[in-house]
């Protein structure tokens, strides 16, 4: 985590305790022994533990009489060097870049005073102390950035792709878009493609967090990271191996640390005036005694202030708090949720109002055909001959359109219609339709303005419904109609109750589609409000509204490029990572790589979470440093009673 720890307020670098990136394998799981703290890596403090458990045998258990003078001095300077030489050359660092008040200046003042009367062991152990703190919080920083690498560094080094008439292996990053690639049973998927291959099973938990293994049909897109599991796919490459969603997905992770929160702001600003007025205290607690105290002993009072600024340390706040908001960032990525910097974590736990898009984030953003109805009913009894003459008029029609309307309609017919008459000619009026001639007749098929351009009566048919309704005309007769809609997501139902649950007082819905469609989506989903017919830059004007309507923070869920500007415009932007536009996935705050709704409520928890340890952490610091900071001036607490809980 780079910048969790800024070396001049919180971690010794020359220590490494601010060493996080660590090198990782292509299989993204780490070396598992820098997953946890050891004495081996860290000799000095093996070192400086021997020979202070030394000395304080010879001074106290043995109590040697060569062990004094200069040779006990000695002794205990060489025990401090290898753990206080790397804390001193932070200090000068600092100095030199004029950052005085620091902890390592602190540390060093304290120590040299202990020195300065006679408190050898005191100064070694204290400065022992920090270390040993110090090193278990580089392994626990460690661990969390490992976490995080070891879920989502499975970028494959290789790649098996179409050159000529056989598959070479070449690195990813030299595959072009559209070009053909090969991943077999067990490996890993390099680059995002559709999938040319029949239907196969995929473990996409490197990317979801979803243990549970994935179905992908031929044509629908399979993302890198996601492993093969039973057959050998092949796969046309859609995109470059640096903007792959794995490596969009890293980046994020890499950029969400230097995005810091109010509280890390706030506290980072804290230190740097606590520290030099804690410095004041310690000086004003050792001079001050000289006018009222009798008798003043110098180096009892200076003991004091020693304590005192050992006690007075920052340490705690600037590591904890950081560290508590990248565990959070964590927490979320382990769930197939990605979020771009603490600040939007922060921003999450205080969500009021949640706006969603439809399209593809409340549904499932697939079109499929929900009725078809012929003028004399589909038994074949209509005036044009029934489904056996009105079907494959219009298949031939729609297979000729790459609208995704006409991909259901012919998904869904096709299968009934064993012959598909020629077209002749054929002519798509985008927005309305398509007209054709097939078989020496006049085909119309679009929407019911068509149908008036094109001066047919409908028989009354009504196009309100819960889909957008295609209608047949063939030679200036009605013949039926096709009512297409798109299917709301299993769990979005679930979703806005979880959310109710938390506390979140609106829920509303901005959509391009029909009111008809969009009122009986937000009816079966319980949403409080809805809107309808909206273009990209009326949903942009609709959510000021809102915002201007219900106080609090406003959070907006979306998926397409047209939901970019609303994406930008909300408090917390939050894109559906799957099916979502890069555009959507680059200008949101948080990604849901599952496109599951329920994690949304998920991603609001864990913000919640996360405050609530961070404030604990805060809490408990400041309590105990309070606490020990009036023991240390009253006389009652010692430099080595106060090393342990310094770190905790």
């Amino acid at each position: 985590m780079s910048g969790t720890v800024n070396n001049s307020e919180g971690c010794c670098s020359d220590q490494g305790c601010c060493s996080t990136d660590q090198p990782s394998g292509g299989n993204g799981a780490g070396n598992r022994t820098e997953n946890r703290f050891s004495f081996p890596d860290h000799p000095g403090i093996i070192v400086s533990f021997i020979l202070l458990i030394t000395g304080l045998a010879l001074d106290y258990l043995f109590q040697s009489p060569w062990f004094s003078g200069p040779v006990r001095l000695l002794w205990y300077l060489t025990a401090y060097i290898p753990v206080g030489l790397p804390v001193l050359r932070q200090a000068a660092a600092n100095l030199r870049r004029g950052d005085v008040f620091t902890e390592f200046f602190l540390m060093g003042i304290a120590t040299a005073g202990a020195f300065f009367i006679g408190e050898y062991p005191e100064g070694v152990a204290v400065m022992l102390f920090y270390s040993i703190g110090e090193a278990f919080q580089e392994g626990a920083v460690r661990r969390a950035r490992n976490n995080i690498k070891a879920l989502l560094d499975v970028r494959p080094e290789t790649a098996h792709v179409l050159r000529g008439q056989s598959f070479s292996t070449v690195h990813p990053d030299s595959v072009e878009i559209g070009q053909t690639i090969q991943v077999r049973p067990g490996e890993r998927v390099p680059l995002d493609g559709r999938l040319l291959t029949g239907r196969g099973a995929y473990d996409t938990s490197a990317l979801t967090g979803e243990s549970k293994p994935r179905h992908y049909a031929e044509g629908e897109k399979v993302l890198a990271g996601m492993i093969s599991l039973d057959q050998v796919a092949e796969l046309e490459v859609s995109s470059t191996y640096e903007n792959s969603s794995i490596s969009r997905i890293l980046k994020m992770v890499r950029e969400a640390s230097s995005r810091k929160a109010r509280t890390e702001l706030f506290l980072r600003s804290f230190a740097r005036v606590y520290t030099p007025a804690v410095v004041g205290l310690a000086t004003l607690l050792v001079l001050l005694p000289a006018f009222f105290a009798s008798p003043y002993v110098f180096e009892d009072w200076l003991y004091r202030g020693l304590v005192f600024l050992v006690i007075s340390c920052p340490c705690a706040l600037v590591i904890s708090i950081p560290l508590g908001y990248f565990g959070g960032i964590g927490a979320a990525s382990h769930h197939g949720i990605l979020v771009k910097g603490s600040n939007f974590l922060d921003t999450l736990r205080s969500v009021t109002t949640v706006v969603f898009d439809k399209t593809g984030t409340l549904t499932k953003g697939t079109f499929s055909v929900q009725d078809v109805q012929l003028a004399g009913g589909a038994d074949g009894t209509g005036s044009g001959g029934g489904d056996r003459d009105v079907l494959p008029l219009l298949l031939a029609v729609e297979k000729g359109s790459t609208h995704p309307i006409a991909k259901a309609i012919t998904d869904h017919i096709g299968p009934r219609v064993h012959s598909v008459p020629p077209v002749e000619d054929q002519q798509e009026i985008p927005g309305y339709g398509i007209r054709a001639t097939v078989s020496g007749k006049k085909v119309v098929v679009g929407s019911r303005k068509l149908m008036e351009m094109e001066q047919v009566f409908l028989n009354g048919f009504s196009d309100e419904g819960t889909g957008s309704v295609v209608h047949i005309a063939i030679d200036g007769r009605h013949e039926g109609a096709v009512t297409i809609s798109d299917q709301i997501k299993p769990d979005a139902a679930q979703a806005i109750e979880k959310l109710r649950k938390l506390g979140i007082r609106q829920t509303v819905m901005l959509s391009g589609d029909t009111m008809s469609v969009a009122r009986q989506v937000g009816s079966e989903l319980n949403i409080d409000r809805v809107y309808a017919d909206l273009l990209p830059d009326e949903k942009a004007r609709k959510l000021d509204e809102l915002k201007a309507e219900f106080p609090g923070t406003i959070a907006y869920a979306g998926d397409g490029i047209n939901d970019a500007p609303v994406l930008a415009l909300s408090d917390v932007g939050i894109a559906m990572g799957a099916l979502g536009s890069d555009v959507a996935i680059e200008t949101a705050d948080v990604v849901i790589q599952t496109d599951q709704l329920s994690k949304i409520a998920e991603a609001i928890g864990i913000g919640r979470a996360t405050r609530r340890i961070v404030w604990q952490n805060i809490i408990l610091a400041m309590g105990i440093k309070i606490l020990v900071l009036a023991m240390g001036a009253l006389g009652m607490a010692t430099l080595w009673r106060r090393c342990l809980p310094m770190w905790a």
